[in-house]
């Protein structure tokens, strides 16, 4: 059985392996970063720690959040180091088992599929996995 942090964003559920999560947070005021990709949503301090912020919404093609919507953080690690990847809400852990993992389904844009592992049917959703490397290095 494997466990996975799962959040929405624009409606599709999303999933990161657990043991990859730091915690999750409402959002904190980000700072910009002059020139970045439209996708790096800028720098945030976590407890005296400067953290870079990725929004998921432009590197998985969701429209972006309305203005007055107040995305959450989940804190992954990648390679040691602490990066928050905004998202529109956070869900439960869930536990599943291999049974039930598939490849990313064929519907799935291609673009996406290097940055979604595979997937599983739940019994009300069909949970994504996030493969946080792919997602912050694209």
């Amino acid at each position: 059985m494997t466990q996975y942090v799962t959040f929405t964003l624009g409606g599709a559920l999303y999933g990161v392996d657990v043991t990859r999560v730091q915690e999750a947070l409402r959002a904190h005021t980000r700072t910009r970063v002059p020139l970045a990709p439209v996708d790096v949503a800028g720098l945030v301090n976590l407890r005296g720690q400067v953290v870079l912020t990725i929004d998921l919404r432009p590197r998985l093609g969701v429209p972006p959040l309305e203005a007055d919507a107040e995305p959450m953080m989940v804190v992954v690690q990648v390679d040691g180091e602490p990066v928050s990847l905004l998202v529109d809400e956070i869900g439960d852990v869930v536990e599943v088992g291999p049974e039930r993992f598939e490849v990313p389904p064929d519907t799935l844009d291609v673009g996406l599929r290097r940055l979604i592992t595979g997937a599983y049917k739940l019994d009300s959703s069909l949970l994504l996995i996030l493969d946080v490397d792919q997602a912050v290095a694209a």
